[in-house]
């Protein structure tokens, strides 16, 4: 592999021998309305601290702003405000509707992009698109109040764009060395007249001081006329120069109590000073004293119409206060521009084209903007801070009260630093995939942090996410552990010691999952909710009608996806370490155990003979096995998990492994009827000698599966496999009990209901982690099959592919939703007036945006809009299908309309 600076850089790093990512954007976009700074009494932490609060009122756990950056604690912060002369606030942060605002949950209201970044943020830029006209807040309130069958009214759906009256606001990032940045904000007018701006980047220190008594302050002060000290206890000196002089504005980061609670100030200057200064026109609201925890520099910019005005600035520990500084600036911001190209043209396939080339880079560029500086010590917050009075009884009791060991303090991978500005364990594991590509070292560190004893609870539960830490999402991070693993070996060595290291907290995870969710010990599982949503009749978290319990298809297959993958990485760790041998056959056994109780006729078996399909099964709870069994024949993405579960045992690693082999021998002829239904087959290959296949379904039950899953008519759709069948359009399935009836039906798009959360859709919408996991389900099943197995793609086709042709052809169509069409469309951009100006207008249609989840028939995003943590996958799809391409293995097969 080419080595550029950006790979020496992170070698630097690894090897402590440069501390390049101390500083990057870990700075979240919203820190209002979430878990960590609620300290009501019931749990709304909406309404605990709205949006109306956040320019007035300090945070307890961390900072937001915009597009900007801060230390890898949190300590300094830097990013911009703006004002247009016609907003009623000052523009420090996104807007968003809270979660009771919007037809389908919270949504951030803005237009913005991450562009660019490298692994230890050596360059960063991002875009914010401003209206020159009033923030239409009100309105965008106003106007989704609207009932969840209709679709989110938009910002340009508002006179904000109108004429292209706006300013384009790029951020840029570079670094000349770990502790020196560079810092450009360019200001391009592109309405049709000269138009005013106030441009005021910030520095400023997260409160730490107010919640301990007797705790030391940080101290921000002005040494010259471009140039401003930062001084903090652990983080050191730093200085900020200006190279266009400004007025500096100073004030306190701490609350306006009298504005939030008429109680008055401890200090006359307050979080809200720059506010009330610019927009509110009160001179007195700012230090002039020149001195405090938070500085602005205040442009009022005038910019001709097309024109673009730039301000230049550096931020550093060890400066010199001279502005011959900024005489190799734009060359040193160009030479780190470079840099960034040349390691992502390390990272596509060679026969990338350019829109390709664009879209891989924004995906990835998104998923490093997306690190955030997350803080949470549980137990404190449940108790409060030494300086406040105590939290109200209920506060104890509303959330996490059993989670008071953890304690976060560190940079995460987010899905979303607007709509999820905290993780989420199942999303972060897809994370990891395509991170692995780009910093293999960020990707373990995140993997093994969530195994930590800080993070994993004394029973083997992980944390799942901050509004309940307690809920059950699919596990995942075995299989992620494993992927990092094989993906970073580089020149035949792999690290095995990451690799123990995880397995060793895993079977802890494991333990609790086999210990906590198999309700009769009868190897079917009940994992609940399980990150999937409303896919099901019934919130599995809750007591079902009737007394009854829920056998779950996609609960039990996701435990043998887990065995097989513990029973992957026992076996690459016995080669080395003997003792693992035992621990192998152990997984081993445990699969097939769970194969035959998703497999066996009748009884408690998972399959349904007459449909070719899994589903799960609703049980009279009398605790027998006996107890009727009834199958809900909604045939969604349940279904589809138990293909997941597939693992390949090669012959040379079970030859090398005599007391493992013995095992496995013994236990086969032994227990035939265990296996009589699982798919465990031998073969032998040109290549790889004797292999044996490992899987839920049998070969005729795979091709069953397969042929619904294939089916343009069910869940094969333009641009990736649906979460549930298309078929329910038509034949909606309900299910009559003693209380009433339950139905579910095929929904393409967004939810039109508010059932369990209602922000998210998973009857209908396509989802990249399901998606991701069968085409490399797929690929596994082909290296045992080869081409003794084709099906038609689409089914009744008569097109023969092969299952790693289909698997390309699945990942083509995925990445097809971010590609523009001939007329310079990109599905992933839907179909309203600014999906015409994202293909049309210059300033636009090489923007892309990487959604939640998206339209089953039309691949429209929806949900979070900047979700480059899962949705970065894309980055691996579309690399797989150059790949098959380039090697002549697939032509593209065009879906029907």
């Amino acid at each position: 592999m080419a080595q550029t600076p950006e790979h020496r850089r992170l070698s630097e790093e690894s090897h402590r021998e440069g501390n390049w990512k101390r500083w990057g954007p870990y700075l979240s976009e919203r820190q209002w309305g979430t878990v960590r700074e609620d300290y009501s009494d019931n749990g709304d932490a909406w309404r605990s601290f709205p949006f109306a609060h956040s320019h007035m009122r300090t945070y307890r756990w961390g900072e937001d702003g915009l597009m900007g950056i801060c230390d890898r604690q949190a300590r300094l912060c830097f990013a911009l405000a703006l004002w247009n002369g016609h907003d009623p606030i000052l523009k420090e942060r996104l807007f968003g509707l809270a979660n009771g605002e919007g037809p389908h949950g919270e949504d951030v209201k803005e237009v913005y992009w991450y562009l660019d970044a490298t692994p230890t943020s050596s360059y960063l830029r991002a875009l914010y698109k401003y209206p020159q006209r009033a923030f239409p807040y009100d309105e965008l309130r106003e106007k989704n109040k609207r009932p969840c069958t209709e679709r989110e009214f938009e910002i340009w759906e508002t006179e904000a764009f109108k004429d292209d009256r706006y300013f384009d606001v790029y951020t840029e990032y570079a670094k000349r060395s770990p502790e020196d940045i560079l810092i450009r904000i360019t200001v391009a007018n592109r309405g049709p007249e000269t138009a005013r701006i106030h441009v005021l980047p910030t520095l400023w220190f997260r409160n730490t001081w107010s919640w301990k008594k007797k705790s030391e302050k940080p101290f921000i002060r002005m040494l010259g006329a471009n140039t401003v000290e930062a001084s903090h206890i652990s983080l050191g000196d730093y200085r900020w120069i200006l190279e266009q002089e400004a007025p500096l504005l100073f004030t306190e980061n701490e609350s306006n109590m009298m504005a939030l609670y008429q109680v008055p100030n401890a200090r006359p200057f307050v979080k809200d000073a720059f506010h009330r200064h610019v927009v509110k026109g009160e001179p007195s609201a700012v230090n002039p004293m020149f001195e405090g925890t938070k500085c602005a520099a205040h442009y009022v910019l005038d910019v001709p119409s097309g024109q673009e005005i730039v301000l230049r600035f550096r931020l550093g520990a060890t400066l010199e206060l001279a502005t011959s500084h900024f005489d190799t600036f734009e060359e040193e911001m160009s030479e780190r521009r470079r840099e960034c190209d040349l390691f992502y043209a390390t990272k596509c396939a060679k026969n990338v084209t350019e829109e390709q080339r664009n879209v891989i880079h924004q995906a990835y560029a998104g998923l490093l903007w997306s690190k955030q500086f997350y803080h949470y010590d549980v137990k404190q917050w449940l108790q409060g801070d030494p300086a406040f009075p105590p939290p109200p009884p209920g506060h104890a009791r509303s959330r996490n009260a059993d989670w008071g060991h953890l304690f976060n303090g560190d940079i995460i991978s987010m899905p979303d630093k607007w709509e999820y500005p905290w993780y989420a364990a199942w999303d972060l594991a897809f994370h990891m995939i395509p991170m692995c590509r780009i910093d293999p070292v960020f990707a373990k560190q995140q993997l093994m942090l969530f195994l930590r004893e800080w993070y994993l609870r004394p029973d083997g539960a992980l944390p799942a996410y901050e509004w309940n830490f307690s809920d059950v999402n699919p596990p995942v991070h075995a299989w992620a552990c494993w992927r990092v693993y094989k993906i970073s070996a580089t020149r035949g060595h792999r690290d095995t010691l990451f690799l123990e290291r995880c397995f060793q907290k895993l079977l802890l995870n494991f333990t609790w999952w086999v210990n906590r969710k198999d309700a009769r010990g009868q190897h079917l599982f009940g994992g609940g909710f399980l990150g999937m949503d409303n896919i099901g009749l019934f919130d599995r978290s809750k007591p079902l009608p009737g007394g009854r319990t829920l056998e779950q298809a996609d609960g039990t297959a996701w435990m043998a996806f887990y065995c097989a993958t513990m029973l992957a990485m026992s076996l690459e760790l016995a080669r080395s370490r003997p003792a693992y041998e035992d621990i192998a056959s152990k997984f081993f056994e445990h699969f097939v155990a769970i194969a035959d109780a998703m497999n066996t006729l009748g009884g408690s078996g998972l399959w349904d003979e007459q449909d070719g399909f899994y589903y799960d099964r609703l049980r009279t709870d009398n605790g027998t096995v006996s107890g009727d069994a009834l199958p809900l024949r909604a045939r969604s993405m349940v279904g589809l998990v138990p293909l997941l579960a597939v693992e390949i045992l090669d012959q040379d690693v079970i030859v090398s492994l005599p007391g493992f082999r013995k095992r496995m021998r013994w236990f086969l002829d032994n227990r035939p009827e265990l296996a009589i239904h699982t798919s465990y087959m031998e073969r032998r290959t040109k290549d790889q000698g004797e292999i044996r296949l490992l899987a839920i379904p049998s070969k005729e039950r795979l091709i069953r599966v397969l042929e619904r899953m294939l089916d343009e008519r069910e869940f094969l759709s333009p641009h990736g496999i649906r979460s549930l069948s298309r078929a329910h359009l038509d034949e909606t399935f309900c299910f009559f009990h003693e209380g009433g009836h339950v139905c579910i039906r095929y929904e393409a798009g967004e939810s039109t209901d508010g059932m369990w959360g209602g922000n998210s859709n998973w009857r209908g919408p396509i989802w990249f982690p399901l998606n991701y996991l069968l085409i490399e389900a797929l690929e596994r099943y082909h290296l045992f099959f080869g081409d003794t197995v084709q099906l038609d793609f689409p089914t009744g086709s008569g097109n023969k592919m092969n299952l790693a042709q289909i698997a390309a052809e699945i990942a083509r169509r995925l990445g097809s939703m971010f590609l523009p069409d001939k007329d310079g469309r990109r599905p992933c951009h839907g179909d309203d007036e600014l999906a015409e100006k994202l293909a049309a207008d210059p300033h636009w249609r090489d923007l892309v945006w990487f959604h939640e989840y998206f339209d089953g028939d039309t691949g429209r995003g929806l949900g979070a809009s900047h979700q480059t943590g899962w949705t970065a996958l894309v980055t691996r799809c579309l690399n797989l299908a150059l790949r098959h391409e380039r090697e002549g293995k697939i032509a593209a097969v065009e879906p029907k309309p």
